[in-house]
């Protein structure tokens, strides 16, 4: 029945932000910007690789999001990379901080979390 995900929405307190913030420090292209004057807000649709992956909205005042301790609903995002190594200096050089590198007790492969402007927690997987 179902053949793959069509995208991830995202909601974000603010726009300008996060819309730099996934474009410009983590490298998505923007497919369509759109404004909806009835609600306030924006919808812009994101590819990673030539692929759709995220629509970010903008609403007015949404409430936060509970981190700690972890809610039920969503974990985190999860993002592959070749080489883990460059993607965190190149994190780290556009400013973004990195926890600590961990290795995953069931595959082997190492692995990091960093945030969004919002602190929506992101994993960058290494292939």
């Amino acid at each position: 029945m179902l053949k793959s995900i069509h995208h991830i929405a995202i909601i974000c307190s603010d726009y300008e932000k996060s819309k730099a913030f996934y474009t410009e420090t983590l490298g998505f292209e923007i497919i369509q910007e759109t404004y909806r004057q009835e609600r306030g807000s924006y919808k812009l649709d994101l590819a990673l690789g030539g692929s759709y992956a995220i629509e970010l909205f903008s609403f007015p005042h949404p409430p936060e999001r509970p981190t700690r301790p972890e809610a039920a609903g969503l974990r985190h995002l999860a993002f592959t990379v070749i080489n883990l190594e460059d993607a965190v200096r190149e994190l780290s050089d556009k400013g973004v901080e990195t926890e600590p590198v961990r290795t995953d007790p069931l595959t082997g492969k190492r692995f990091t979390f960093f945030f969004d402007p919002d602190r929506l927690p992101l994993e960058l997987y290494e292939a």
